[in-house]
């Protein structure tokens, strides 16, 4: 059940940020699900670097920071050729 949650949250998260990235982003539904769950990734790894605690285990990004991260990939993808 976690990989259709992270699927559909990931299809979310990706469609956001699609969304509200500036100019067109030439990426099918795949391309989107696999954006939306790295961009979560990649908020969560940055959220714990610069708010580490001491005894406090992994957290998930927030929606707002997934979203971010989204985007920050469609242009490191857009830079790449790839969407």
């Amino acid at each position: 059940m976690g990989i259709i949650r992270m699927i559909v949250i990931g299809l979310i998260v990706g469609a956001l940020a699609r969304w509200f990235y500036p100019g067109p982003v030439h990426a099918g539904w795949i391309v989107t699900i696999l954006l939306g769950i790295a961009g979560s990734f990649v908020a969560g790894f940055v959220l714990q670097m610069v708010n580490r605690k001491a005894g406090e285990p992994l957290h998930p990004a927030g929606l707002i920071a997934s979203i971010i991260g989204g985007m920050v990939l469609i242009f490191v993808a857009r830079l790449l050729h790839i969407a």
